[in-house]
């Protein structure tokens, strides 16, 4: 019975996993690192005995095949510890301490760095926060060591090798997932092998009838390419022997994936798509590829414009290679990729390769550099955004590049997503250029900032000390960097101008009481914060600057005997008792309405709107009339002696409707030395046209002085300022 059972033992699964483990990892580990992994296995096992998969197969099994995949790759001795041990804190009592004590501090904080988060803070969410979350940690964790991402994408292809069992919505919820996540970063990576095949496992999760039906058109179709095949691929071959070339030369099986998303883009059929027929040539240097190439193109004609030079411009994930499309023998379409064979390399391991090859030379430790380069700017990224599902959003943006190729002033190439602007590539140079930039020269010609980039364009970003980004720039942007950066600007210049705004409001009123701020004794400003519940004077100063709490109530508090007790106020008291007094230029938490447009001269009224600040009207404005009624909410404000700027405005023109009468109606505001901003025709018939244009004047002055000289021109026949 005995020798029974253990022959049964001996042919579990995962006794047959880790038998095929410990022979891929005798291939470039010493025996040494190999018993440390057999021992991380032995305490896995233990720890997840009596756990099993949905398949009915031990829990075990998973994590020993996701190492597997990963010593194929020739990870090193502590990522295959960390993939062994990959599930344990989650699924198991063990703690992070336990690990790091029995191991070692790398493999921990490796397998920290993969777990997946249950519980946030202890907060109620929604599944798609969750798993935004659960991204969002993993990218921290890929920051300080890029293993992580190298056991993530193992374990999620063995997962999805593993479906089979799973309910259909929970399959395509996590195919949905690994094409929108998993398989771009893979591909982000350079890690194209991986990517392929979580690609397809995911369509065929998604879409198993589309999958099985294109699967099954693709085999009949290469049945018949066999023989065209065969003849290009000798006819190359022979042609780069005789120009002395010693080349590999294979013909490239299409994946089903990108196959299927090129019919559905281009609106194609399988024929269309398929009849491409695609070869790869592998050649021993740099040299020799352009020489293939250069062979290729005199013996098949190519096609203008499908020629891209990958090698002396790799793409952002570091894939190098050259890529044409040529017409071939029967008029059928060839793409042809020539690498060397240490670019293949790089094409199917991508960061991976680092461990695979990463004592023969320097350059997998700069491709190391250029993914380090990318995590960084992710993680900047994830630090200003609000939550995780907006990081989940700007890491869609940055996972789905089309790139063009820009040169600085001084020769040097910048890729950028295709659609980005000058703003775009002012933050890739820099965020304090970015946030300085005012227009640009391209070609040495200036240009808007919303220009969109083009291949080849010379761009020089032309900065002031004055300039800040504008909330308006969010709409031109495309790159995450800039929108981050943008954001998170505007969110702390805000937040100062409503300090300092807050603070001039509590000045203000204190004055009323023959008080100033820094008088008051800091015990009770401190009783004040704590009465209100709020952390800090700064952010009391916010709240007032915003408008969620009145400067004089404030004020009222802190001069009241019991600062505990109720306000209370006497018949006596005025709210406001001296006008505050503004620029118009104050930037975020003052506003101009728009609906009466007030200017510099103008009988002003302000009210606090909360959450955004002081928003100002003309006091004749009809809007204003309802802020009266709300006394604890308005404010006397009132224009500064030394206002500067340009203030917009608008007029109702009616003038005669004949040919050049709006030409003369700008030109005459335009030497009076104003802009107009805007023009809408309100009411046009044959005789009158009436119009509403918008103008920008020093003050009220100046506006007077326009429309003065305007109503001396014949064509206009009624002019008037509108007010709300």
């Amino acid at each position: 019975m005995s020798k029974i059972a253990g022959t049964i033992e001996s042919i579990r699964p995962q006794d047959e996993l880790i038998d095929r483990l410990c022979a891929v990892l005798s291939g470039y580990l010493d025996q040494a690192q190999i018993d440390d992994c057999v021992r991380a296995y032995k305490f896995s096992a233990d720890a997840h005995l009596g756990q099993f998969r949905k398949s009915g197969e031990a829990y075990i099994c998973h994590p020993v095949s996701v190492a597997i995949t990963l010593a194929e790759m020739r990870m090193d001795a502590s990522g295959i510890m960390a993939a062994i041990l990959h599930d344990v804190i989650e699924d198991t009592p063990v703690s992070k301490k336990e690990l790091a004590n029995l191991f070692s501090e790398e493999v921990a904080e490796l397998v920290d760095g993969v777990t997946k988060l249950t519980q946030i803070d202890g907060k109620s969410q929604t599944r798609a926060e969750a798993q935004a979350e659960n991204v969002r940690k993993m990218f921290l964790a890929m920051g300080k060591d890029l293993r992580v991402i190298l056991v993530k994408l193992a374990d999620r292809l063995h997962n999805l090798q593993t479906l089979g069992v799973m309910p259909a919505q929970k399959k395509r919820r996590i195919a949905r997932e690994t094409l929108d996540i998993y398989a771009p970063i893979a591909n982000r990576l350079g890690m194209n092998k991986i990517r392929h095949k979580l690609e397809s496992l995911s369509f065929q999760a998604m879409y198993p009838l589309r999958y099985a039906v294109l699967t099954n058109a693709v085999k009949k179709a290469r049945g018949n390419r066999s023989k065209i095949v065969g003849t290009i691929e000798s006819t190359i071959k022979k042609r780069l022997e005789q120009a002395d070339l010693h080349c590999e030369v294979s013909g490239r099986e299409k994946n089903i994936y990108s196959i299927y998303q090129k019919m559905v883009q281009k609106k194609a059929s399988l024929s269309s798509i398929f009849d491409v027929y695609a070869f790869r040539i592998f050649c021993d240097n740099v040299d020799a590829c352009y020489r293939a190439l250069g062979v290729i193109h005199n013996l098949y004609k190519p096609i203008p414009g499908r020629f891209k030079d990958y090698i002396a411009l790799p793409k952002a994930n570091g894939y190098q290679s050259l890529h044409t499309i040529l017409i071939g023998p029967y008029g059928v379409p060839i793409e042809i990729q020539i690498r060397t064979h240490e670019m293949h390399r790089m094409a199917e391991s991508g960061i991976a390769a680092h461990w695979l090859y990463k004592s023969e030379d320097d350059k997998t430790e700069k491709f190391q550099a250029r993914a380090n380069e990318w995590l960084r700017d992710l993680l900047e990224i994830q630090k200003t955004a609000g939550d995780s599902l907006e990081f989940i959003d700007n890491l869609k943006v940055d996972l789905f590049p089309q790139e063009v190729f820009v040169f600085t002033p001084k020769g040097g190439i910048i890729k950028m997503p295709r659609g980005a602007t000058i703003i775009d590539f002012a933050y890739a140079v820099h965020t304090d250029i970015g946030n300085a930039c005012v227009s640009a020269r391209i070609d040495k010609q200036l240009v808007p900032l919303q220009t969109k980039l083009e291949n080849g364009m010379t761009v020089e970003i032309i900065t002031a000390s004055w300039a800040r980004p504008n909330a308006l720039w969010l709409n031109y942007v495309t790159t995450v960097k800039a929108r981050s950066s943008i954001r998170n600007h505007l969110k702390n210049f805000k937040q100062k101008e409503a300090i300092s705004l807050g603070r001039r409001l509590l000045e203000k009123e204190l004055q009323t009481l023959h008080l100033h701020l820094e008088n008051i004794e800091d015990a009770r400003i401190q009783a004040l914060l704590k009465v209100m519940n709020v952390p800090s004077m700064n952010d009391l100063l916010e709240d007032i600057g915003l408008g969620n709490k009145m400067p004089f109530l404030i004020a009222k508090r802190l001069t009241q005997d019991d600062i505990n007790a109720n306000i209370k106020l006497d018949d006596t008291d005025k709210i406001q008792q001296t006008p505050l007094i503004i620029k118009g230029t104050e930037g975020m938490v003052i506003t101009l309405a728009k609906c009466c447009r007030p200017i510099p001269g103008d009988s002003i009224i302000g009210y606090f709107n909360p959450g955004k600040g002081i928003v100002v009207h003309h006091y004749e404005c009809r809007n204003s009339s309802v802020v009266k009624k709300k006394h604890t909410n308005w404010l006397d404000v009132e224009w500064s002696q030394d206002v500067k700027g340009d203030f917009p405005t608008e007029l109702r023109i009616e003038i005669l409707n004949q040919r050049g009468a709006l030409a003369t109606i700008a030109s005459t505001i335009s030497e009076r030395g104003s802009n107009i901003e805007n023009v809408n025709v309100v009411d046009q018939d044959d005789r009158i046209c009436v119009d509403l244009i918008t103008l920008t004047v020093k003050d009220r002055m100046h506006l007077a002085k326009i429309m003065r000289r305007l109503k001396e021109l014949p064509i206009v026949l009624k002019i008037t300022r509108v007010k709300g």
